[in-house]
């Protein structure tokens, strides 16, 4: 399962402090995002390391597009509410 990582303390701050005429809004945007991570993007080079499976970082964009499909579609089967009386179906074989 995926972890949210969460800001650091000194992009909370900057994210709680209220806003004061004069501030530069671009820039304080840039700052909060400059330096958090996409949990994805971790759980991508988390993964990579623990296969010893290299991920060029040119890769990763379609590995993320990838991974993104497959956990929609995962949650998907996953809210899919079944009756207590629902059995597996038979398997046919040739």
């Amino acid at each position: 399962m995926l972890r949210e990582s969460g800001a650091s303390s000194n992009h909370q701050r900057l994210l709680d402090r209220p806003v004061k005429p004069g501030d530069d809004e671009r820039e304080r945007e840039r700052a909060l995002t400059a330096k958090m991570t996409d949990p994805l993007d971790e759980y991508i080079d988390a993964v990579s390391k623990a296969l010893r499976l290299p991920v060029e970082d040119s890769w990763k964009p379609a590995v993320r597009a990838n991974l993104e499909v497959s956990l929609k579609l995962a949650r998907l089967v996953d809210e899919f509410a079944l009756s207590d009386e629902a059995e597996p179906a038979s398997v046919f074989a040739a």
